[in-house]
């Protein structure tokens, strides 16, 4: 394959494109050349494990990747259909390189890649994605070589043993949960947790269908959320969970029918480690909640913030020897769980936390609930840097206003802060706005809208 032949869809911390014109088996197949010679660089061992989604093109990509890997002398390991943490786990159980095909939240015509070293160790784009799309780009020599050999090995089991051996359910009172696996990789997960729980199971959209008919899996579009909501009222649940496509993000909804801030269960998910293991590091990032730092630091922690994206805070995890780290974006990070993502763990220590408490979700919550948040807010801009300058001058001169730049521009005030950060695909900037009233949430929100659209 050649340099003019391979479309930009090397991401910052994956590979995702378009099935057919993007993604394609002779794509892939190259790919698993290039991530051979990459891991065979950095003395990984000679075995890659492989994952899947529900997509129907996974297996046939899946396919072409292994045989680009067996094409360079190492072996494969087929897990078959699999949720993203799943892959993570078999990487970090069997410390083998993995790479997991699905694209995520993506809709039905995407496909892509998530590759990570062994022991669930991420790849992103400074830390050997670029080396994989130029090893891609250049093309691959030719090497007479023995061919590696593809087993395939079931580890659902496995999977969810661990994933209980990680959280203790043994003193729950019995609740009512609606789970909507959106067409996606939880509908092949959930069963076999939930049957471990004193549970009753309402499953929304659990038939694994890559075209996906009811809403994409996408939880963190209010949209997507909605019939989970009318589920929970409807059948009075204590709880809903919403999964995104590869299962690796979990959302919450309330007994309420109410969706839950992510940085609520951040906090939730960090008080309860800290209870565990007193005293130790918890990463979030920099555009969750106010509440996250605090509530770390009243349960005795320390609080590190972290760029958002998972091989930041991997990285940092790493490094400080974090037990947990929290994303906004639903993604979040368990050092037992070799400081990887798991959707499915995040939703059982929300649903051991309400077991062992005779009070709601709701009620639970409310102590992390001290702001008010915008949610994220696109606009399309022409030139990013320039409006982020634009913006740091109106506020940096301001009286008791502070500034950074760990990710875009963040401006912090005394009761408001707001992050804005380019995207990294799109023309966009994202505006995030935090405050202590909604009044004052509002009014940031609304004048840094009408600086960036110059008005």
């Amino acid at each position: 394959m050649t340099n003019n032949q391979i479309p930009a869809i090397f991401k910052a911390y994956d590979i995702r494109g378009l099935v057919d014109s993007e993604i394609t088996p002779d794509f892939t197949f190259s790919t698993g050349v290039a991530f051979a010679r990459f891991l065979q660089q950095e003395r990984e061992p000679g075995s890659v494990v492989i994952g899947e989604d529900m997509r129907p093109s996974s297996p046939i990509l899946a396919d072409a990747f292994s045989a680009g890997v067996t094409s360079q002398g190492l072996d494969v390991t087929r897990i078959g259909l699999a949720s993203t943490d799943m892959l993570y786990f078999a990487s970090g159980k069997l410390n083998l390189p993995g790479a997991m095909f699905t694209a995520s939240h993506n809709p039905a015509e995407y496909n892509g890649i998530k590759m990570c070293l062994s022991g669930a160790r991420p790849i992103g784009k400074e830390s050997g994605l670029l080396t994989i799309e130029n090893f891609v780009r250049q093309g691959s020599p030719m090497h007479i070589r023995s061919m590696g050999i593809e087993k395939e090995v079931e580890m659902l089991r496995d999977y969810v043993d661990y994933l209980f051996s990680l959280v203790d359910i043994t003193e729950m009172r019995r609740l009512k949960i609606v789970v909507d696996a959106g067409n996606g990789m939880a509908g092949y997960t959930a069963p076999a947790i939930f049957e471990r729980l004193n549970v009753e199971l309402i499953p929304m959209y659990f038939e694994l269908d890559g075209t996906f008919p009811n809403h994409e899996a996408n939880p963190i579009d209010a949209k997507n959320l909605r019939d989970l909501q009318k589920a929970v009222k409807k059948h009075k649940a204590d709880l809903g969970l919403a999964f995104d496509g590869d299962a690796d993000r979990c959302f919450l909804v309330d007994e309420n029918g109410e969706t839950v801030n992510p940085s609520d269960l951040t906090c939730l998910v960090a008080a309860r480690e800290l209870a565990r293991v007193p005293g130790s590091t918890i990463i979030y990032n920099l555009i969750s909640s106010r509440a996250v730092l605090e509530v770390i630091q009243e349960n005795g922690g320390k609080g590190l913030r972290s760029r958002v994206g998972h091989s930041y805070i991997k990285k940092m995890m790493a490094d400080s020897g974090a037990i947990f780290g929290g994303e906004h974006s639903g993604h979040f990070y368990f050092k037992d769980f070799w400081r990887a993502d798991s959707g499915a763990l995040a939703a059982l220590h929300a649903i051991a936390a309400l077991g062992s408490n005779n009070v709601p979700i709701s009620k639970l919550l409310k102590p992390f609930q001290r702001y008010i948040s915008s949610g994220e807010i696109n606009s399309v801009v022409s030139d990013s840097p320039a409006e982020m300058k634009k913006i740091e001058e109106k506020y940096g001169s301001q009286s008791g206003v502070e500034i950074d730049h760990l990710d875009g521009l963040t401006v912090n005030g005394d009761t408001w802060w707001f992050n804005l950060r380019s995207s990294n695909t799109e023309p966009l900037l994202r505006l995030n706005v935090e405050a202590k009233t909604q009044a004052r949430m509002e009014k940031v929100r609304d004048e840094v809208l009408k600086a960036i659209k110059g008005k």
